[in-house]
């Protein structure tokens, strides 16, 4: 019998050489986790959130299908879903706020909100996410290990795995990523 993870691999690759059946088959294999990666999404928002699990799956699915994507591993697929899922919730908060007129600001609550802004366990979600940009620009690496730590819920491992680089620069990277998100997120919030 294939591991799933294999399994997962194989039809990954089978759907990037345009075989579309896979990415059929692939989706119940996926589909727990996918809905496990957008509960942790939803439970960093704010209390009346309006989008629902099943609908950040569906929504992220289909940005996934449109994409013509080089995904070559299972941590790589939860990578990329989980990135098209942080888009979907900042997509929707600035469109929340659009709609309020900047009345209400969204406020992001984190389990690892410590670790970014010790003391306050809510934030505003567009801040959290122009912070990560700014870092994208001094240290692309850095950003993208806090989004696959953070949002994508990846382990070091699977970061490493994912990104091509060691163990032990992802963790270096995201304790220093760590520690700027904080600064700069304390600066802005006062």
């Amino acid at each position: 019998m294939v591991p799933a993870g294999s399994k997962v691999t194989q039809l990954l690759v089978d759907w990037r050489q345009g075989n579309g059946e896979a990415l059929n088959a692939l989706i119940p294999l996926v589909y727990d986790e996918l809905r496990r990666l957008a509960h942790n999404h939803l439970n960093r928002e704010r209390s009346a959130h309006t989008l629902q699990s099943t609908a950040l799956v569906n929504e992220a699915y289909m940005r996934l299908v449109r994409q013509d994507l080089a995904i070559n591993s299972r941590a790589h697929f939860f990578a990329v879903s989980s990135h098209l899922m942080r888009q979907i919730l900042v997509d929707h908060a600035r469109q929340h706020r659009a709609a309020k007129r900047g009345d209400g600001i969204d406020k992001l609550t984190l389990n690892e909100a410590a670790a970014l802004v010790p003391g306050k366990g809510n934030f505003d979600l567009l801040a959290l996410d122009e912070a990560l940009n700014e870092l994208g620009q001094i240290d692309p690496q850095q950003a993208r290990v806090v989004e696959l730590r953070f949002f994508g819920g990846l382990s070091i491992e699977e970061t490493a795995e994912v990104m091509g680089i060691s163990q032990a620069t992802v963790k270096r990277d995201w304790a220093t990523a760590r520690a700027w998100l904080h600064r700069e997120l304390s600066s802005k919030t006062g």
